[in-house]
């Protein structure tokens, strides 16, 4: 039996029963877009985070782009942001046609390096970015005094952090706006695509309602371009308010697995060796994914499949090495620790419902592999 970073399998056989009630409510309601249950979902969620206001919309790339233009930012503007990223946030800022600025992270959380942000602020940049990766914050506090000094907006790259907190404060909570994704695989996972903004700011969740919603106010007529069909769908939204419901659940089981890894794993670490995840100050982890690092990575990687273990790498390509973005003018050497990262980082299965004895194979599997690999 092949181990994956993650199978949603063991879940659904627990929560079953609530799903397909889920579905069924949806199916029954006589309204299958923008109904109950995605006005349900998104007064839950703002409520879950202390208040203010939730847009529910078709998954987590868009959510960055509308939340962008709803903050104003398009053709002329520049976003600061980071390369050890998924691409999706950097296709999000693009797509507005703004432009993204990387600055490099942090060699031990891999988090936006908030010592670089301020010399790369100019006069066209509009908006912090930073990405709450892995499950745990940015350190937020250095970031909001930059905005604050030049007259910036923040969106917090909420995706892999539902849950996390830093310093006591939810992440999607320390900025001007934060976008989220439901995709299945997350913290908060729907059954499909999904993704939210959710803002303190009245004004830019109603230009998020128009955005998602063709730019329309009102049924027909059009108050805004560009406008984009990205709403929530029914069943999704249905599902999710669901496991909003479990979330801490969720986080338990991740910290959890994360705990037995450490415990399992930690003695074979240190210099040119294996590194675990750092958690930064301040922070709670919630652990999206559990991400450690190895200068003999790929060989680890190759030799873990003679034991039918399959792991991911979160990421492979660093952003701004991409040829899909090679317009933006960054060349090799320009982030020299997100680089050196995507030769090192990978990824140890990480789910809330990993059985235990998978969890086992996998410490078990690593160790033998890695007092091979330094002992040549």
């Amino acid at each position: 039996m092949t181990t994956y970073v993650w199978d949603y399998l063991p879940e659904y056989e627990k929560e079953k029963d609530d799903l397909l009630d889920a579905v069924g409510k949806v199916f029954a309601s006589g309204r299958l877009v923008l109904g109950e249950s995605v006005k349900g979902f998104e007064e839950e969620f703002a409520a879950h985070h202390g208040g203010g206001w939730c847009t529910g919309v078709d998954n987590g790339t868009n959510a960055l782009k509308l939340a962008l233009e709803a903050m104003g930012v398009g053709a002329g503007d520049e976003v600061i942001t980071v390369s050890n990223t998924a691409a999706p946030t950097v296709v999000a800022i693009v797509s507005t046609g703004a432009t993204p600025v990387f600055v490099d992270v942090g060699e031990e959380d891999f988090l936006i390096d908030t010592d670089q942000v301020e010399a790369a602020v100019t006069e066209r940049t509009k908006v912090l970015l930073p990405v709450h990766l892995y499950g745990q914050c940015a350190d937020m506090e250095p970031l909001r005094r930059i905005a604050d000094r030049h007259g910036l907006k923040i969106l917090e790259d909420c995706a892999q952090a539902h849950g996390a907190r830093h310093h006591g404060r939810l992440a999607g909570t320390m900025g001007d706006a934060a976008a989220y994704s439901f995709y299945p695989t997350k913290v908060l996972g729907a059954y499909g695509d999904g993704g939210a903004v959710l803002t303190s700011d009245q004004e830019t969740d109603l230009a998020l309602r128009q955005l998602r919603y063709y730019g329309m106010g009102e049924a027909y007529y059009v108050l805004r371009t560009p406008g984009h069909n990205s709403r929530l769908d029914e069943v999704q939204a249905e599902i999710l308010r669901r496991k909003l419901g479990r979330l801490d659940t969720y986080v338990a089981g991740r910290n959890a697995v994360a705990r037995r890894y450490e415990e399992q794993l930690g003695d074979l670490t240190g210099p040119g060796r294996l590194q675990l995840p750092a958690t930064g100050p301040g922070n709670t982890h919630v652990y999206y994914v559990y991400t450690v690092r190895h200068p003999r990575r790929d060989a680890i990687i190759e030799a873990l499949k003679a034991y039918d273990i399959q792991l991911n790498i979160s990421y492979p390509w660093p952003v701004h090495t991409m040829s899909g973005f090679a317009h933006l003018g960054y060349t090799a050497g320009s982030l020299p620790v997100t680089e050196k990262l995507a030769r090192e980082i990978f990824s140890l299965p990480m789910y809330p419902s990993l059985p235990t004895g998978l969890q086992d194979k996998v410490i078990s599997a690593l160790r033998e592999v890695l007092v091979e690999q330094e002992g040549e």
